[in-house]
């Protein structure tokens, strides 16, 4: 009877070695891959959530009287309809605003009128608007890092039509504050919004009103 023999293969230990080091190359680049989008969607979320934590703006310094103002010049009853409408052709942008009051009125939700704002229609006032930047649906404000001085704002609020132009943008510090540095002469509108790509700052838009119209 015929004996079988199995022939055997032997790989050198230069070989082995060398399989040995593609493998760890090619686990450690999938793990490095998938570290750093891990940290990437992180810093994204990051991003987008730690300027509204909760109730961060606490202190606008505005004046008391402007505060007043406002108080005075809210309607009697509270609706969660929008009541005006933010556009900023430069970087597609339209949304709505709602009453202070309305529960609606939250930056989770939509773009904040910050408690302290005036409407519009008040003169000399300041219509401060709140939204987030970074990525997701409701990052209404992530595209205003791309506005300059000059650019031209737009409200719509009660049949009119208010014009602004911007005057002056600025950083500060996440503190739990902010102050927004302008001409108490002028009616103003100003936009609050995280810095992009920079989670220890935010951004302040201030514009002044340049025009009204009846639409």
């Amino acid at each position: 009877m015929d004996k079988m023999y199995k022939k055997t293969v032997r790989i050198s230990p230069n070989n082995v070695a060398l399989i040995g080091t593609i493998i760890t190359l090619v686990g450690g680049f999938f793990l490095s891959y998938n570290y750093i989008q891990s940290k990437k969607i992180l810093a994204y979320e990051y991003m987008t959530n730690s300027f509204y934590n909760g109730n961060e703006i606490v202190n606008i310094t505005e004046s008391d009287a402007s505060i007043e103002q406002v108080e005075n010049n809210l309607p009697e009853t509270v609706t969660n309809d929008y009541i005006g409408y933010l556009s900023i052709p430069k970087i597609n942008l339209r949304k709505g605003f709602l009453d202070l009051r309305s529960s609606e009125n939250d930056v989770e939700k939509n773009i904040l009128v910050v408690k302290g704002s005036t409407y519009p229609d008040v003169e000399k006032g300041n219509l401060i608007l709140a939204g987030h930047s970074g990525t997701g649906w409701k990052a209404f404000f992530k595209d205003l890092y791309k506005l300059n001085v000059n650019d031209e704002l737009y409200v719509d609020y009660k049949n009119k039509k208010y014009t602004y132009k911007i005057t002056n943008i600025y950083k500060q510090e996440k503190v739990g504050t902010v102050a927004i540095y302008r001409d108490y002469d002028k009616t103003t509108l100003t936009l609050i919004t995280c810095t992009n790509f920079d989670s220890k700052t935010q951004t302040i838009y201030i514009s002044e009103l340049v025009s009204v119209v009846d639409e």
